[in-house]
């Protein structure tokens, strides 16, 4: 055939591989008009997804090599695919469609050659898959064309090696398309892009088709844009794979010689087009997917409420549902043997479920191991078998990224009992349960729950850090007998902490326990105090155990008593000073959780007033062995031993050290009066919603303020503040 005859035939032909003119059709709406009103699937449900396996296999490995020097189609780089053909899915498949397959091929190929246009052509293989749901439409017609590209690319492949591919590559004029494959790469490339996003729209629309749609309302309206947008999607698939077979048609019948830019140019138009219809899709569908997760997580959420409602024989539904339910892997990790273990290791005991960040702090962690160790040997001697598993919580809307596993597998492997082995295991609904229910914000807690999956304790971390293995088997009626038991006593503040104050209590000394961060402060009264002592032969001790918080101003006070060799006791540990205050903090939440906040409540008083004189600046604690004499203001404190020589002497002298001391102490802080302030950070989940204060008995007034934190690992907080009386802000 001469050029100028190749052309003619090739305009001829070419008629239904082109896009019809855009003033023609523009608008998207109306191009499917007619197929929609078509549409009429027959409510069979056709899983096509084994179908499309093979149908991309055959599309991803027909591709022209990228080496300059061959002159051959050769397969992709998949080498390693299972051959799945023969499994029931397949088989069962084929049986059903493979006969429409052929017929929408045939068709293909017949309105091509036929020099009907691509609209045309579109409409009319719709026409044969109306009885058909979308994503089949799709499958089907890709399939279609799969057949003619695959032989395409197949003969290619081995006709230099095979004589019958050989011959029947004669006939498809390939040996000459094959000599000029460098140059013709472009264009197939541009073939290939545009069979690849046919791909990705396809399994977009089947992913839509796979929603659980019971989760989805009405008023969903990413849902119905998709469902209202994807007819227009598979028309212009289908239009799409129109042009592509439309491209090999006419190179196999009239040569390489036609296969020009303006061919390139309306495929690389269609992949655009189709780019910006999956882009639309894939955010519909990012939006269900996020609806859907939270409608299920609110589900498993219910579920979870329901199932801690009703009576178990044991406590495997309650820990399968909160930690990774299925069978497939092993959900913990055991701290012991450092392997994967089951959940069977947790049947029938009572568990105490550790929940915390991957922000665990050294001191928390060495002295909740100790109390573990205690009670794990407490367990032995009363024949009552107990496990504790740590659950991390972490964001998981937020990257899992390497640092943070590094982190958790660092945490994981310091601890000695089980945990979870990855947070993954953890779903979004159970941490909703335990923020919910249980108040975690945050801060480490222990929920325990008994043999049956009952709750024993909301948080048992409280108990542990006052009494340690004591409060085994940590349940709430075990930590409410051991403050029935309880009085206001040093050993309650001191007790494990120092031995060396639990010997000066033995010895019935008098001792003095003090906290601040200002060191000229600390200098006065540890001079004023050891003056008065001496003058009153008082065998007094002194400890200097420090704040709350602000762990550098008290390193400075450290240091001045070292340097200036202060004659007194410290606890240079930090961690000694950390495990104080957090056993005294624990003792009010522990009150509070139990509601134990009763105005004559003693213990409970005192503690208040310990814990806002720390937070206005400075304490003393002054003891008479075990008992407790003063409870007081750093200032107040310091104020009355100055005043020995000018107010008190005498009375020492008839009364003793510990009277007069005690009553010039109250006089002064009669008339100073400071009523007290506590803060409570949202972190601690349960806040009291009322506190009277100690020292006027009035209702606290609340007050809410923040602080922001611009440390990236801490997120901003949140305090409830109270003072009394209550003031106009």
């Amino acid at each position: 055939m001469t050029s100028i005859g190749k052309l003619g035939a090739m305009q001829q032909l070419m008629k239904g591989g082109k896009m019809m003119p855009a003033n023609v059709i523009s608008d998207d709406s109306i191009l499917v008009k007619k197929i929609v009103s078509d549409h009429n699937p027959e409510g069979l449900d056709y899983d096509v997804k084994p179908l499309l396996n093979i149908v991309e296999d055959i599309l991803r490995r027909s591709t022209l090599t990228s080496s300059e020097h061959s002159s051959v189609g050769e397969l992709s780089n998949i080498d390693h695919v299972e051959d799945r053909n023969n499994l029931p899915a397949y088989t069962n498949m084929l049986e059903a469609l493979s006969v429409k397959i052929d017929r929408i091929s045939c068709e293909i190929s017949y309105k091509i050659l036929s020099g009907v246009d691509a609209h045309s052509t579109t409409v009319s293989i719709f026409e044969m898959l109306t009885i058909y749901k979308w994503d089949v439409k799709l499958v089907l017609a890709l399939a279609a064309f799969a057949l003619n590209y695959g032989e395409f690319w197949l003969l290619a492949h081995i006709h230099d090696t095979n004589q019958l591919a050989k011959s029947m590559a004669i006939l498809k004029q390939l040996p000459g398309i094959m000599q000029h494959s460098t140059s013709l790469k472009p264009r197939f490339d541009t073939l290939n892009d545009l069979v690849n996003v046919i791909l990705e729209v396809t399994k977009c629309v089947i992913e839509f088709n796979d929603l659980p749609v019971h989760y989805i309302s009405q008023d969903v309206s990413a849902y119905n844009v998709a469902a209202n947008h994807i007819p227009v999607a598979a028309y212009w698939c289908l239009r799409s794979i129109v042009a592509c077979a439309a491209q090999i048609t006419s190179l196999t019948t009239l040569g390489y010689e036609i296969f020009t830019s303006n061919d390139a140019w309306e495929l690389s138009t269609l992949a655009f087009k189709l780019k910006s219809i999956v882009d639309h899709l894939k955010n519909q569908l990012s939006i269900c997917r996020k609806h859907i997760d939270d409608e299920m997580d609110a589900e498993a959420y219910k579920m979870l409420r329901e199932l801690f409602s009703r009576p178990h024989t044991d406590n495997m539904k309650i820990i399968k549902a909160l930690i990774y339910s299925q069978e497939d892997i092993l959900p913990l990790y055991d701290g012991v043997s450092k392997k994967r273990a089951s959940l069977e290791a947790l049947r029938r005991k009572n568990v105490l479920l550790l929940f915390s960040g991957l922000e665990f702090s050294t001191d928390e962690l060495l002295i909740l191991e100790q109390i573990y160790n205690e009670s794990k040997a407490h367990t032995k001697r009363q024949d009552n078998r107990y496990e504790l598993v740590w659950i991390p919580i972490v964001d998981q809307t937020s990257e899992w990224t390497d640092q943070k596993q590094i982190q958790f597998e660092s945490l994981r492997d310091s601890m000695p009992w089980y945990s979870v082995y990855h947070p993954s295991l953890i779903s979004k609904a159970v941490i909703w349960f335990i923020q919910s229910e249980w108040k975690y914000k945050n801060k480490p807690i222990l929920v325990v729950l008994d043999a049956q999956g009952r709750v024993a304790c909301p948080n048992a971390i409280h108990m542990m850090w006052i009494w340690g293995s004591a409060a085994f088997p940590f349940t709430s009626s075990k930590e409410e007998n051991l403050w029935k038991d309880e009085t206001w006593r040093l050993e309650l503040l001191v007790d494990g902490i120092d031995s060396e104050i639990l010997n000066w209590i033995k010895e019935g000394k008098y001792i003095f326990l003090y906290g601040g961060d200002d060191p000229e402060w600390v200098r006065r009264f540890v001079k004023e105090a050891r003056k008065v002592a001496q003058a009153t032969q008082t065998p007094l001790e002194m400890v200097y155990v420090g704040q709350s918080n602000k762990r550098d101003q008290v390193q400075r006070v450290f240091d001045t008593i070292i340097r200036e060799k202060l004659y007194t006791h410290s606890w240079s540990e930090q961690s000694m000073i950390w495990f104080f205050w957090t056993r005294l903090q624990s003792m009010l939440f522990s009150k509070i959780q139990l509601k134990q906040v009763d105005d004559n409540d003693i213990v409970m008083q005192e503690i208040k007033k310990l814990l806002s004189y720390d937070k206005q600046g400075g304490w003393i604690v002054l003891a008479k062995g075990s008992r407790i004499v003063v409870n007081g203001h750093a200032a107040t404190g310091l104020q009355a031993l100055a005043e020995y020589d000018l107010m008190w002497k005498e009375q020492a002298a008839n009364d003793g050290f510990e009277t007069a001391y005690k009553d010039h102490y109250g006089k002064l802080h009669s008339v100073a009066n400071p009523c007290c302030r506590f803060e409570f950070s949202h972190s601690m989940g349960r806040i009291p919603d009322r506190l009277t204060c100690p020292e006027c008995r009035r209702n606290m007034h609340v007050l809410t303020t923040f602080q922001c934190c611009h440390d990236d690992n801490v997120e901003e907080d949140f305090f409830v503040s109270s003072v009394s009386p209550p003031t106009t802000i």
